[in-house]
């Protein structure tokens, strides 16, 4: 279609809550269900899709005020339109929900401009890579030694050579099961352990002098990632061959700067879900860039493909357990898992995703 004259008609958002399959938690919380706010903007007969993984208000976000910035505006506008619905969470409060309304308004919109110009994302993005490699995620620390061997037993038999656990609930017990998660995965596959915060500093260094016989290579959050200078000595004192990586609860570039700038990571880890959409990644990725660091996508791993396999300096992809399983029930034309790998179909439009109307509407909750 002609995009000369294109205008923005509609704006909507819903919120649906999915209960987990079984009791999670990290070292620093548990949960029973994940909710998913979807943003749908009409230009015409087309329409955008987009979503963030938060609390079911920031669907009341996305109606308004972010609604008022987009409509009668041009989709092909996206670094404009950003910036307004940025401007427009002034007095609401930016960082947080505000935020992840918007990352979940900003995908809609690329889904959107892709669509109204007949390619895929990643194909208006500029493809940096053919696909992204991912590891498997989950590995609670609710979940029993049984159930943690074989859901990580289970990632590696999908092709994928690397796979991460939880660690922190209870310390004393940690080193137990990650032996019990090596011996589950073979020698061949890679360990990564995240501890979401969970450690003291000392603490985090003794129980990684006790994970280095199962041969961990990967260490997230050991301590609390408002910590720069605690991450910076860890990242100082473990083996050279272990990374410590943090920034999944990144907002914005000043929190991603503060972090590089300390030097207190390996890996900078991005999640398009919490820092303003693919707009946003990108933006922490070209900073990560020019710090010579390279970056890891948190979670929602189908969302994140387009925008991974045209970033530069991605290391991978999170293959979240409740996010693969809720895009799975929620979407057809996810890109495909292949060798521990996600592609994205470029002969699809937009993110190449249709929704599933009919069988998610029993999930819907209240904004």
């Amino acid at each position: 279609m002609s995009t000369a004259a294109s205008q923005i008609d509609r704006v909507d958002a819903a919120a649906y809550t999915v209960p987990t399959d079984a009791p999670e938690a990290d070292g620093s919380i548990s949960w029973d269900a994940t909710t998913i706010v979807l943003a749908s903007i009409r230009c015409g007969d087309y329409e955008g899709l987009g979503y963030t993984y938060t609390h079911s208000a920031a669907a009341a976000l996305i109606a308004k005020p972010l609604r008022e910035c987009l409509l009668g505006a041009d989709p092909m506008d996206i670094p404009a339109l950003w910036q307004a619905m940025r401007r427009s969470l002034r007095n609401i409060g930016a960082p947080g929900l505000g935020l992840m309304a918007l990352s979940a308004v900003d995908h809609a919109l690329w889904d959107l401009k892709a669509k109204l110009l007949g390619v895929a994302v990643l194909t208006l993005l500029g493809r940096a890579r053919e696909s992204v490699p991912v590891y498997g995620s989950g590995g609670f620390t609710s979940y029993t030694v049984d159930q943690l061997q074989t859901q990580l037993a289970g990632y590696v038999a999908q092709g994928m050579p690397r796979v991460k656990m939880k660690v922190g609930s209870h310390p004393e017990d940690d080193p137990k099961r990650v032996f019990a998660a090596r011996e589950a995965i073979g020698e061949d596959s890679r360990l990564m352990v995240d501890a979401n915060g969970a450690y003291g500093r000392k603490q985090a260094l003794a129980l990684m002098d006790a994970f280095d016989e199962c041969k961990v290579d990967w260490y997230e959050e050991p301590v609390s990632s408002d910590d720069l200078q605690g991450l910076r000595l860890i990242r100082d004192r473990v083996r050279h061959n272990v990374d410590v990586a943090a920034g999944e609860y990144g907002w914005d570039n000043w929190y991603f700067r503060r972090m590089l700038d300390a030097g207190a990571v390996d890996v900078l880890q991005i999640d398009s879900t919490r820092c303003g959409g693919f707009t946003g990644f990108l933006k922490a990725a070209a900073l990560a860039q020019a710090h010579s660091i390279p970056i890891s996508a948190h979670c929602a791993p189908h969302l994140h493909a387009h925008v991974c396999c045209a970033a530069p300096g991605l290391r991978h992809i999170e293959y979240f357990h409740d996010h693969a399983r809720i895009e799975s029930m929620f979407f057809d034309g996810l890109p495909a898992l292949r060798n521990g790998e996600l592609a994205v179909d470029v002969a699809r439009a937009g993110l190449g995703l249709t929704l599933k109307k009919q069988d998610i509407e029993a999930y819907r909750v209240d904004a």
